[in-house]
């Protein structure tokens, strides 16, 4: 991985991909203690960041495997986003999802035109159904982070980070990035090493599943204990990549790890100040800036909103604990 092939995805993003902005709210200020910049990802087509990754990896195909079609295992926002990269370069996609996704997840990855295949987490094993059905179909497989086009789509991300600050004037700040297996954190990182030195990506999880906060202290790869039963089911991951665990654990600052119930809340005031909708998985870095300001330094905190693919049921309980 190399800034060269971010700066390549993001040519070829180039018209296909929103150029999120950078949102402020003085209310979320008083909270944080600190300026809280916020990069709301869940406005990018799919709602949530993870178009700018399936965008790179399906543009980059040969002509030739684009027409075979891709294939891709997510639990909702990694496989829209191949869903609409691949329906748009006319490509077949099979997205292989758990069964136990949310459902606005699963019946807008169909919509978006890819074969929906569930499979029991409990019972199942993911990765032998998408490497049987890839074989049987020649399918090619995008992985949701491990994967270094995809990595170089998620940090184009971290470019306009990098464009925006400046044009802000704020040359040092943590970025807090909501963090499954660290894709995102991962290309953020390198992007900013290159454009934007001052700034340093803080990784930021759920409780429970804070494999990336433990593997950066103890410096190797660390498993979580379990892999469902949390809310942010978006950034729910067995370990960090091989692939990003090293990238990070050169570039990023210590990971921040938040309750659900910090989650749920970041949610709430999302909407009422910024007036963006976040899913909990989407919600963690923006908790982690409001209610651990203690692990954090400096005048401005920059978070990104990853992804905003929240059932209205589950929206709706954030709002009424915790709306205003």
């Amino acid at each position: 991985m190399n800034i060269e092939m971010i700066r390549a995805a993001r040519d070829r993003l180039d018209g296909h991909v929103r150029r999120t902005p950078l949102l402020n709210s003085p209310f979320l200020d008083e909270i944080a203690g600190r300026r809280v910049w916020v990069k709301p990802e869940c406005l990018q087509h799919t709602g949530s960041f993870k178009f700018r990754g399936g965008w790179s990896a399906v543009s980059a195909l040969s002509p030739e495997d684009r027409a075979r079609g891709v294939i891709a295992f997510s639990s909702g926002n990694h496989g829209q986003g191949v869903a609409l990269a691949a329906a748009r370069h006319g490509a077949p996609a099979v997205i292989v999802m758990p069964s136990d996704a949310p459902k606005m997840k699963i019946d807008n990855t169909g919509a978006l035109g890819a074969e929906v295949v569930l499979y029991d987490r409990a019972t199942e094993n993911r990765d032998e159904i998408t490497t049987r059905l890839a074989g049987e179909r020649g399918l090619t497989l995008i992985k949701p982070f491990d994967e270094p086009l995809v990595i170089a789509g998620q940090g184009t991300c971290g470019l306009e980070i990098a464009e925006q600050a400046e044009e802000k004037g704020i040359a040092g700040a943590d970025v807090l990035v909501c963090c499954g297996g660290g894709g995102l954190a991962s290309g953020v990182a390198l992007a900013l090493e290159a454009e934007a030195p001052g700034l340093r990506v803080r990784p930021a999880e759920p409780e429970r599943f804070d494999d990336m906060a433990r593997s950066l202290r103890s410096g190797r790869i660390e498993r979580n204990s379990e892999l469902s039963g949390s809310l942010c089911d978006a950034i729910l991951t067995p370990q960090p990549g091989e692939l990003t665990f090293p990238i990070l654990r050169r570039l990023a600052g210590p990971g921040i790890v938040v309750t659900e119930d910090e989650a749920q809340h970041a949610m709430a005031l999302a909407f009422s100040r910024l007036k963006i909708v976040a899913e909990p998985g989407g919600a963690v870095a923006l908790a982690a800036a409001l209610f651990h300001g203690g692990e954090i330094e400096g005048e401005d905190v920059i978070v990104t909103v990853s992804g905003g693919n929240v059932d209205a049921e589950v929206f709706r309980l954030a709002l009424e604990r915790f709306g205003s």
